[in-house]
């Protein structure tokens, strides 16, 4: 089953997904055309939402690193920098070298704590795609993300909806691709991730409990392509969908 987030009538649902996305129908059964809805990022209040980065060696090395972490990078995000599907995200006055980052997404289904891996993925509830734009001009360090490149507001679209865990079968065996006005600029799989989901859970459930709705971005492979306002941006995993998102000037 898939579920989206959607601003309908004055408030804030949850709609079930039909026929591949094109209908969404409300709690009350309600159909709502997809070219039409108002696209909320699948994200509960007060969640976590955790980030990693350099979590694949082809992104790695395209970047000039090419020995594995000791420990995962994590950091956070905060909530205003996520934005639905068929958002906008401005590209800074300054920034000429801002990329999309194509991701998939673990949304945590109970609470967790010091679970091992052979049991980690029973804790996601389901999948999601994130584009976690980044701003090469404002990284001061690879080893240490900061709040200017990764927490500008409307910089992560998220969505278009979350996918039962169910119905992905194996997280570590989903191709990703990032298309910009329909050109390939990024394209791998999960399989490639340093530290996998049931890695990534059993890591951070070891020094804290991870709650529902908690979000994990388990970080993008290879591809650079700058963006221009104006751009059109596809996010798309196997089995998951197509997130949809537009550049525009911060002006």
């Amino acid at each position: 089953m898939k579920r989206a987030r959607l601003f309908h009538r004055g408030r804030e649902i949850w709609a079930t997904v039909e026929r591949g996305g094109a209908t969404l129908l409300a709690p009350d059964g309600e159909p709502i055309a997809a070219s039409e809805a108002q696209w909320l990022p699948p994200v509960t209040s007060g969640a976590t939402i955790f980030a990693l980065g350099l979590n694949y060696a082809d992104h790695n090395a395209e970047l000039g690193f090419a020995a594995k972490q000791a420990a995962p990078l994590i950091f956070l995000k905060g909530h205003a920098t996520l934005v639905g599907h068929g958002g906008a995200t401005p590209r800074p006055t300054d920034a000429r070298q801002m990329h999309p980052e194509c991701e998939l997404v673990a949304v945590i289904g109970r609470p967790t704590r010091k679970v091992k891996r052979g049991q980690a993925l029973d804790h996601v509830m389901g999948y999601t795609i994130a584009n976690d734009y980044a701003v090469r001009e404002y990284l001061e360090n690879y080893y240490r993300p900061n709040a200017r490149v990764k927490n500008r507001d409307a910089t992560t679209p998220i969505g278009p909806w979350i996918v039962d865990a169910a119905d992905i079968g194996d997280p570590q065996a989903l191709s990703l691709t990032t298309r910009v006005n329909g050109v390939v600029a990024q394209h791998g799989s999960t399989a490639d991730m340093i530290m996998d989901v049931a890695g990534l859970v059993e890591y951070l459930s070891d020094f804290m409990t991870l709650l529902p709705g908690d979000l994990i971005l388990t970080g993008t492979p290879h591809g650079l392509h700058f963006v221009e306002p104006g751009d059109v941006i596809e996010s798309e995993i196997e089995a998951i969908g197509t997130l949809r998102n537009q550049v525009v000037s911060a002006r």
